[in-house]
């Protein structure tokens, strides 16, 4: 958490004068966007107006939470977004802990004369003027919570953040399966319920809504997913004809990955998908108990994330990257 001295500080930098900025990451997901939500309207409740900008656009599953229309998606409104961040006196940085991590907001970011405060749960942050960097914690929205607490707002919470905050922490822990889940994060969660978050609804809305183009590409990975390592790793893909055969939406291969850890004896999942329209390749790591998906990432994949959850990326071609996997988890005895 911020020292006592640092909260001090931000507490005089939220004021009504200020303009205040909300930013998170590329390809925003469940805890990016009920995290960057979640704050907005407990400044709101404090009397203070906030934006929220992303770099580019979010599924259509995260946007039943309250205003989640009204943010500034950068790809389609470069201007208003360059405009917001530039005049900003305060911009807090949710979910992500480098500025290469928003895409085009990144730069911008940089040069802004605002101040910067980061509340992230990723490893390795780079330096902003107040940091709140908790790796063990498994989301963003449990550490605005805990900000919130911090403040001595708890009294604050209402149901608009009660709803983004639970919506983060349920995505991020897998619906509270991964390891990273601890008592604190379940007597938080009741407290939420108890402000107004309603599990059943919340769970509906971002998960019960299954598209048929999602069900068509479920459907093919899980009939060709392959196991390899001894049965410890299991491999998933789908490439750009198949995505635009099937029609592809933002979000429909939410979770997919996740499919390939569920088989048993399985330790490592990844999944790789071409890009839509550019020549990479995106891979998505899973993993259970201590192998390390966040290092194996970094190491040979160009990206990172957290030891059980990761992401990557490739410029070689589909085939020759899951070859090239394939090397690689031979080569650490994965």
């Amino acid at each position: 958490m911020f020292t006592p001295s640092e909260l001090l500080e931000i507490n005089k930098l939220l004021v009504p004068e200020n303009k205040i900025v909300i930013l998170t990451h590329y390809n925003p997901d469940g805890d990016a966007i009920g995290s960057s939500l979640g704050l907005k309207h407990y400044l709101k409740a404090k009397g203070l107006e906030a934006e929220v900008v992303v770099p580019n656009d979010f599924p259509k599953f995260l946007k039943w939470m309250p205003e989640a229309k009204k943010n500034i998606i950068g790809e389609y409104k470069r201007k208003v977004a360059f405009d917001i961040i530039n005049e900003a006196d305060v911009i807090f940085c949710l979910d992500f802990n480098s500025p290469a991590r928003i895409g085009i907001l990144g730069d911008w970011l940089m040069r802004a004369k605002a101040k910067k405060i980061l509340i992230d749960h990723h490893q390795q942050p780079e330096d902003f003027d107040f940091v709140y960097s908790d790796t063990v914690i498994p989301a963003t929205c449990q550490m605005v919570y805990h900000f919130i607490e911090a403040m001595n707002d708890e009294k604050l919470v209402n149901q608009d953040i009660a709803e983004c905050l639970y919506t983060g922490i349920m995505t991020d822990t897998g619906g509270f399966r991964f390891r990273s889940t601890s008592a604190t994060t379940h007597r938080i969660v009741a407290n939420l319920i108890e402000k107004g978050a309603d599990p059943s609804v919340i769970t509906s809305n971002t998960w019960d809504t299954n598209t048929v183009s999602r069900l068509h590409l479920l459907a093919l990975i899980l009939g060709r997913i392959e196991v390899v390592n001894d049965g410890k790793v299991a491999v998933l893909y789908l490439t750009r004809k198949e995505l635009q055969e099937y029609g592809f939406q933002k979000g429909d291969t939410e979770g997919f990955v996740n499919y390939g850890l569920s088989i048993v004896g399985v330790k490592m999942a990844a999944f790789f998908m071409e890009d839509l329209y550019e020549d990479f390749i995106k891979i998505s790591f899973r993993s259970k108990d201590d192998v390390d998906v966040n290092q194996f990432s970094r190491k040979y994949f160009n990206g990172g994330g957290h030891i059980n959850a990761a992401g990557g990326k490739s410029m070689e071609s589909l085939p020759d990257t899951i070859e090239t996997f394939k090397s690689r988890i031979a080569e650490e005895n994965l």
